[in-house]
């Protein structure tokens, strides 16, 4: 027997061993995309119906305080335990405001913190800037208040309303007495919790823009900063408008550092050096004072409004997303 007519017969001995190998490990992988199929949908699943049983739980506890005052407790702007009349309005004001005054002044720093990090900075500074804006993300949110009332607090009365009040005191925004616990101060502490945020998920998006259009936005004679905002900035607005919603959602439901330095006053007004309240923060302070299950009800329907705003914000954000990726696309 020759040695080719061996390894045939070899090779042929080993061919049903083969094949039952590949039945075997195909059963096996098979077997393990349904097992990963499962733990994904089951994860799907349990989010959905966490979800859906925190808004069972608010509309729930809520129905008595949504029974008795009903649609006007929206529009209301009477805060009265003692004689059992609610209004939210304020609180949904001032959560507005301050989430308004802290994407105003984080939005721009954010991206453009994102910016250096990713086309300007030095390689050796690049990780040093970057973990110092991480570490303000690591910061707890009482450290923030409490450098708001000791630090920011006076800074702002002593400095910064002042200036305002003087220059532009003849807008209804700069006008009224500041006493350093304020809108302001709250939207001031509330951008520069979300500025990492906004820094972080820019940066990554302007990572993936491809270096064939920096490139070639060069070779046809534009400067750096003209391929930044003609060409850079275009591709990643998706993203970053991603990064911006996401630091929307996270002032919207700031606690801590915004009850120790907004004032807690639940009133209206125009100024934003005035007091005020936020709905995270009316819960935060009067949740064990409630003495009463009106009272309590109406605490938990300030939760389930805020919950809703949110929801609200974040699917018109998203809607803008989709519209902006589709013109993207176009």
């Amino acid at each position: 027997m020759t040695p080719a007519s061996s390894e045939i017969i070899n090779v042929e001995s080993r061919t049903p061993r083969v094949r039952r190998f590949k039945a075997v490990a195909s059963t096996i992988l098979r077997r393990n995309d349904r097992i990963a199929f499962s733990i994904s949908l089951g994860s799907g699943l349990l989010t959905i119906a966490l979800l859906a049983g925190i808004l069972y739980q608010l509309i729930f506890l809520s129905l008595p305080a949504i029974q008795r005052y009903g649609l006007g407790f929206l529009i209301s702007s009477e805060w009265d335990p003692v004689h059992k009349k609610f209004g939210a309005l304020p609180f949904i004001y001032g959560t507005l405001v301050s989430s308004a005054i802290a994407l105003l002044i984080a939005t721009p720093f954010g991206i453009g913190t994102a910016l250096y990090l990713t086309e300007l900075a030095p390689r050796k500074l690049r990780g040093i800037i970057a973990f110092v804006v991480d570490m303000l993300a690591a910061i707890p949110s009482v450290v923030y208040g409490l450098w708001g009332i000791f630090v920011l607090a006076p800074f702002i009365q002593e400095s910064i309303a002042p200036i305002l009040q003087k220059y532009l005191g003849f807008l209804p925004l700069f006008q009224g007495r500041c006493d350093g616990v304020s809108m302001l101060t709250a939207g001031l502490i509330l951008a520069i919790m979300v500025v990492p945020f906004i820094t972080a998920i820019a940066r990554e998006v302007l990572l993936t823009a491809p270096g064939e259009l920096k490139a070639a936005s060069l070779a046809l004679g534009a400067t750096e900063w003209e391929t930044i905002w003609k060409v850079i900035l275009p591709y990643s607005r998706v993203g970053i408008g991603a990064g911006v919603v996401l630091a929307l959602g996270r002032a919207l439901g700031e606690t801590m550092a915004v009850t120790m330095v907004i004032g807690n006053m639940p009133e209206i007004s125009a100024s934003i050096l005035r007091p005020g309240h936020s709905m995270a923060a009316v819960i935060a302070n009067e949740f064990r004072e409630a003495d009463s299950a009106i009272y309590l009800s109406v605490l938990v329907e300030i939760g389930l409004v805020l919950f809703a705003v949110a929801l609200v914000i974040n699917l018109a954000a998203r809607l803008l997303l989709w519209r902006m990726r589709g013109v993207a696309k176009n």
